[in-house]
């Protein structure tokens, strides 16, 4: 029983590991590790609840090569130039059988303006970007946990210049 119990919690804090890494290279904006931290078949989704129309909204949907593709394009996309910041809270991980897990995270991102042209934040500036919570199933069967799929439950609904970065 006590080896179960440790082998638990070891798979729960390889889990946080996982996602407070993940956010680490969210922040960096190193996307390619971010996503080398996925499974082949990773889905990443982006939802949000609209109560005037009394459902969900799904307002981001890709697979690997889709958010490879939506990576490379990330230079070419208008900005300016905030940097995103994420502050997140694992809530819980439990195990779905011996191979995969699910994670309940907290986060907030802020944005912090670096140049404040053609912006209405002053360079410097920090303001509140999201709020919300990611929905992971982690893949645990291997030597590394990975990332099978990623469901951002954002709270927020107006977003700002900055929201086709990975949140």
């Amino acid at each position: 029983m006590a080896t179960l119990v440790r082998d638990r919690a070891e798979v729960a804090q390889s889990v946080r590991d996982l996602i407070y890494r993940a956010g680490l290279l969210l922040d960096d904006e190193r996307f390619r590790d971010w996503l080398a931290l996925c499974a082949p078949d990773f889905v990443y989704r982006i939802k949000v609840f609209s109560p005037e129309i009394n459902r969900d909204m799904t307002w981001f949907e890709r697979d690997v090569p889709g958010m490879e593709a939506t990576i490379d394009l990330l230079p070419r996309h208008n900005t300016d130039h905030g940097r995103l910041t994420r502050h997140a809270t694992v809530y819980s991980v439990d195990l779905e059988g011996t191979d995969v897990a699910s994670a309940v995270t907290s986060f907030v991102c802020y944005r912090t303006m670096l140049d404040g042209i053609n912006s209405h934040m002053d360079s410097g500036e920090t303001q509140l970007f999201a709020v919300g919570k990611y929905y992971d199933r982690i893949s645990v069967a291997g030597d590394e946990p990975k990332f099978l799929e990623r469901t951002v439950r954002l709270e927020t609904r107006r977003m700002d210049k900055g929201s086709h970065y990975p949140v």
